[in-house]
Order: C-alpha cells, then structure tokens, then sequence
C-alpha cells in the first residue's frame, strides 16, 4: 500500500502535472492508495463546499489509519532521534509519516520533509514508475 500526502492529492486535483495524476489514478484502480487520517482532515478543511460531498465519498472508500496512543509513542521515539540529529519536522507530517510506518506502507508525498525522514530511516519513500 501506498499512503499518499497531501501534496500529492493537491497535484492530481489540480491536474497540473499530468504524471502525477496519472500515477495516482492508476494506484486507486489498482486499490493500492492508503489515507493517514491527517491526510483526509487536509484535503476535506480545504474543499469547496460543492465538491465536499463527492470528496468525503471519495476518500471514505480508502484504508485510512487513525493514530493510537502507539502513533504516539512511536512519535516520541523518533523525535529524540530527530533533535539529537537537527531535524525538526511540524506534527502534522510527522503524524503522517508514522502512520505510514506503523502500517508499513510506502509514502508518496511532493514534500521535501519527508525525503529527510526516509533519510533518517523512518520512512520508505515511493518512487513513482
């Protein structure tokens, strides 16, 4: 599975890059796209009030992952690691990219942070083909 960030769904609604799309809506045919809760709150707080009710469909058909006291644990770990290297990372990603590694998904994500979290080992990072 791979969990998909926000960037990445902004990219393909948008249908600016072309590459993008097309890699993401062959993920979803193939039923290979994975929602972190954060993900979805992201994309639902920034819909438009007409295209919420088709959004929500859309994403409640996908496995999402709610954090647990564990996502939690897992966080504080890693944020030891994080500050003892100089990193810093906002909660949000960081929320992200554990519950990707909890579930041991891959993560696609336009974002440069989380290149610097597969750095650190906390993620995989997917490469689209």
């Amino acid at each position: 599975m791979i969990a998909v960030d926000t960037s990445v769904w902004i990219a393909f609604f948008r249908g600016r890059d072309h590459r993008t799309a097309a890699q993401l809506r062959r993920l979803l045919d193939a039923n290979a796209v994975a929602l972190p809760a954060p993900v979805r709150v992201e994309i639902l707080s920034g819909a438009s009030r007409h295209d919420f009710g088709r959004l929500r469909r859309l994403l409640s058909a996908l496995p999402t992952a709610f954090p647990t006291r564990e996502t939690w644990s897992h966080i504080d770990r890693w944020l030891v690691r994080a500050v003892a290297a100089g990193e810093h990372f906002g909660v949000g990603d960081t929320l992200i990219a554990a519950l990707a590694a909890e579930h041991g998904w891959s993560m696609w994500s336009l974002d440069g942070d989380f290149a610097r979290m597969s750095e650190l080992g906390w993620i995989v990072l997917y490469a689209p083909g």
